[in-house]
Order: C-alpha cells, then sequence, then structure tokens
C-alpha cells in the first residue's frame, strides 16, 4: 500500500510539472510569436492631454500624458540643478534619448552638483554594457540583476525596482510610470506627475531610503550614506506610498482596496497590466453593484502578450457586476492612474498586478485635491476617446479556443 502511495506521489508530481513546463513554453512561445509579429509596425498616434499644473496647498502638481514634453521638462531641470540630483529609472534605454539624460546628469555632476543614479540591472540586460560606463563622479547604484545572494528562500530579497523618480535640489521632482527612451518619448501613452513645494521633500526620502538600504557592495565609496536635509514637515494632501519588499512593506494594494471601498460615485482606473488577486476583482464588484461607476482603462494588446491573455481570466467577473472594460486602440497605454469620486487620485510606478502590489519596490503618489481628481478624469475622458469597449455579449461569443488558453495560463497569475 505504501509502495502505491509512493507511486502515485511521483506520478502526480511529474504530470504537474509536466503542465507546468507546458504552460511556461506556451507562454515563451506567445511572446517570441508576438515579438516577431511587431517586428518594424509603428505604433498609431493617439489622443494626449496638454502638461496642466494645479496648486495643493504649499505645492503645485503638473501632470504629462506624452513623453517628449515631459522629457523636455526633466532635463531642463537636471540642466537647472545647483546642488544635488537624484535619478532612478527601471528602464534606461541606451538609444538617443537615454544618452541625452546620461549627458545631462554627467554635465551636472561636472559643474561640481551631487549626482545620485540608480537603475535595475535586469531590465536593462540587453542595454549595452558601454552605455552603462558612467563618469567617476556620478555615483551610481546598479540594483542587481540576482539580489537574494545566497538568501534563496528569503522572499523579500526578490523584488525589482520597479520605480521612476527624479528629484532636483529640494525644489522639483517627477514620479509616474514613464522609463527612459526613445519609443517611450512619442509611442506609448503614459502618465507622470512633477511636484514642486514640500511635497518633494517625501520623494526624496523615498530615493534616498533605497540608496541606504541597498548601497553596500554596491557602489563606491559605499561607507557613506545618502544624507537629508529636508523638513519633517508632512504634506497632509499628498502623500508618497512605497512598497519595500526588503521591509515586507506594501501599501499601495492597501491604498487602492481602501479608496475603492470607500466610493460612492465613481472609480476611474487606468493600468498597463491587470492581473489582480481576487480581493481586488471583489472590490471592484462590489463598489459596481452599489452603484459606483467602475471603469478599467486597458491596453487593447500591452507589450506582454501572456499578461493579455492571463488579464483576460477576470472579465467575466467584472462584465457581470457591471464594470465597463475600455481597450486603448493602437499604442501602448503604461499609465498608472486612479481617480475616486472627484476627489482621490494616484498616480505612479505600480501596476494592478502581483509583481506590483506585493513583489517589487514601486512608489505612488496619493493625493487628495478636487482639482487634480477633475484633471486625472478630462485624461481618461481624452484616453476613453481612443478605447474600444468590451461588452459581455461579445466577450460570451469567443472562440472556445480563446477560453481554454485563458484557463490552461491562469496557474501563471502568481508569477506575474
Amino acid at each position: 500500500m505504501r509502495i502505491d502511495v509512493e507511486r502515485l506521489m511521483r506520478q502526480a508530481r511529474r504530470t504537474l510539472l509536466t503542465i507546468l513546463g507546458l504552460q511556461l513554453a506556451i507562454a515563451v512561445t506567445m511572446s517570441l510569436v508576438d515579438s516577431y509579429r511587431r517586428r518594424g509596425k509603428t505604433p498609431k498616434a493617439f489622443p494626449t492631454t496638454p502638461p496642466r499644473t494645479v496648486d495643493i496647498d504649499e505645492s503645485a502638481v503638473t501632470t504629462y500624458t506624452f513623453g517628449r514634453d515631459l522629457y523636455d521638462d526633466m532635463l531642463a531641470a537636471i540642466e537647472g540643478a545647483q546642488r544635488q540630483v537624484l535619478f532612478e529609472t527601471y528602464i534606461w534605454k541606451g538609444d538617443a534619448t537615454g544618452e541625452r539624460f546620461k549627458k545631462a546628469l554627467a554635465d551636472a555632476a561636472d559643474r561640481g552638483v551631487e549626482v545620485y543614479c540608480i537603475y535595475d540591472g535586469f531590465a536593462n540586460l540587453v542595454v549595452s554594457p558601454v552605455f552603462k560606463h558612467f563618469p567617476a563622479n556620478m555615483k551610481v547604484l546598479k540594483y542587481p540583476v540576482w539580489s537574494a545572494g545566497w538568501r534563496f528562500f528569503d522572499l523579500r530579497r526578490y523584488g525589482r525596482d520597479h520605480r521612476k523618480i527624479l528629484v532636483v535640489d529640494d525644489t522639483v521632482g517627477f514620479v509616474g510610470g514613464y522609463n527612459i527612451g526613445d519609443a517611450y518619448e512619442t509611442e506609448w501613452r503614459d502618465t507622470h506627475v512633477r511636484i514642486s513645494g514640500p511635497g518633494v521633500w517625501d520623494l526624496k526620502r523615498a530615493f534616498a531610503d533605497f540608496w541606504n538600504l541597498h548601497r553596500r557592495r554596491r557602489v563606491r565609496h559605499s561607507e557613506r550614506p545618502l544624507l537629508l536635509e529636508t523638513a519633517s514637515t508632512w504634506e497632509p494632501r499628498i502623500r508618497v506610498q512605497r512598497n519595500v519588499p526588503r521591509l515586507w512593506m506594501f501599501p499601495i494594494r492597501s491604498m487602492y482596496l481602501e479608496a475603492i471601498n470607500r466610493a460612492s460615485t465613481n472609480v476611474w482606473i487606468t493600468t498597463a497590466y491587470f492581473i489582480p488577486d481576487q480581493d481586488f476583482v471583489d472590490a471592484m464588484k462590489d463598489a459596481a453593484r452599489r452603484g459606483v461607476d467602475v471603469r478599467l482603462l486597458i491596453p487593447l494588446k500591452s507589450n506582454h502578450i501572456v499578461a493579455d491573455w492571463i488579464s483576460r481570466g477576470y472579465f467575466s467577473q467584472l462584465l457581470e457586476a457591471g464594470v465597463k472594460v475600455l481597450r486603448f486602440r493602437g499604442a501602448m497605454v503604461h499609465a498608472k492612474t486612479a481617480t475616486v469620486d472627484g476627489t482621490w487620485s494616484t498616480v505612479g510606478t505600480a501596476n494592478i498586478d502581483r509583481l506590483s502590489l506585493t513583489g517589487n519596490y514601486e512608489i505612488n503618489v496619493e493625493i487628495i485635491d478636487a482639482g487634480l481628481a477633475a484633471q486625472l478624469e478630462e485624461i481618461f475622458r481624452t484616453d476613453e476617446s481612443n478605447t474600444v469597449e468590451l461588452t459581455q455579449g461579445e466577450w460570451e461569443a469567443r472562440d472556445l479556443h480563446r477560453k481554454f488558453t485563458e484557463a490552461f495560463l491562469a496557474p501563471l497569475r502568481p508569477l506575474l
């Protein structure tokens, strides 16, 4: 009897490993085929909203929906730096745009400005090693491809650095979804904000905390921590929420759930990848069922085809509950924003998926202000004009092979 049980257990393990292998093989094949099909294709033009500024107490917040507008202002801020530049990005391409930023940062360092840079090693594996050689007067932290070391089972050490931050002196800070590269400048629809005034200080603290947590063995002169000289004053209506996997802190998910659960009028969410946990889905469904206008804006086709297929597994639940699913056409929408009840808003780096909400280093700005909420709602409506709404009838009528593929890939959700 014992032998039979052991044999059955071995067979079960082999079966599970075979299924997992097939799932991964299909996912890899789909990604390769999709990448091949995209070669040489140029995304279509999409509507944008020009930069606009809203005053919030002693601070000001400017929204950006087009990369060129954002990059121009980021580079101008770096060129005007007098004391310090803190620059952090997930992807930093070695193309013309990447070179512009590298030169601006190097020039700032040459004129005596303290320049600190952080980039993610894994996200930039395909970037030329030549590009990743920086002048000695720039302090650069490459977040390692493998950050766990010998601590294989320490889940706190597996998060990527997915944040995008720029802080210049104590006067201006930028945060949002934009990486650095040519394609993001004109071909992707994303959202970033510029903050000036006291709201900048928490962005500066966020950068310094990450630097000091990871600087040892990663940076020349690593014995020196990054010291801050910022006021301890809180900006009550502009809050910076940070996911810090090393400390097992993931407030961004809680921030979203709290806002959705309190909603009484509308919840409008834009995200590049939608692979939430069931509690998040339930919160959206519950809001829709109590009469809240819940809208989810996602890419019709993102740059990660597997993520698209896996996210579709949630559509039946959402549509049945009355959630509107809007799919952005012709280009990649990479924004991570939301507004609730014309008062609450967030803009940041976290997608609504496991990696962003309970895995990576992320940063979102949470803002309580009717003026900014109205501005982000206007941006949402502009994006909505370039979407096609998914109807329940259309969804239920999809082909059998599509239903099978969605179900077969669903177990990969915890990995994304």
